[in-house]
């Protein structure tokens, strides 16, 4: 897994995603991401400081998807920013498009916890 230069948040690819995300115990918020998106470019610092806030407690994770079509085709990712928040290997909350860091934080907690 490498740390992305634009968001400081680790990279998982087709070949990767089943062991960094569904074989992960606890939360994984995964961004669908690319690099023309430029609302993912702007999502890209609250990713970086919400994985900062919450390391130990959900790991964040994206995920190129012109790169990785596998993964992207298997959850249903037709635009991006799309985030998916997995839970022990299931996927348990969907997001689509940028979000301030107050309400991804909510977003998140709400998924941890129901």
């Amino acid at each position: 897994m490498t740390m992305t230069e634009t968001t400081g948040v680790a990279e998982v690819t087709d070949a990767t995603f089943a062991e960094e995300v569904l074989k992960a115990d606890g939360a994984v918020l995964v961004e669908f991401t690319a690099d023309w998106c430029p609302p993912c470019r702007a999502l890209a610092p609250v990713l970086r400081e919400v994985a900062a806030q919450e390391a130990g407690r959900t790991r964040v994770v994206q995920l190129d998807v012109d790169a990785n079509p596998r993964t992207a085709t298997a959850y249903g990712v037709l635009s991006v920013p799309r985030m998916l928040v997995f839970r022990d290997g299931e996927p348990v909350r969907s997001m689509v498009g940028t979000r301030s860091k107050r309400r991804l934080l909510q977003e998140l907690e709400e998924a941890r916890t129901s």
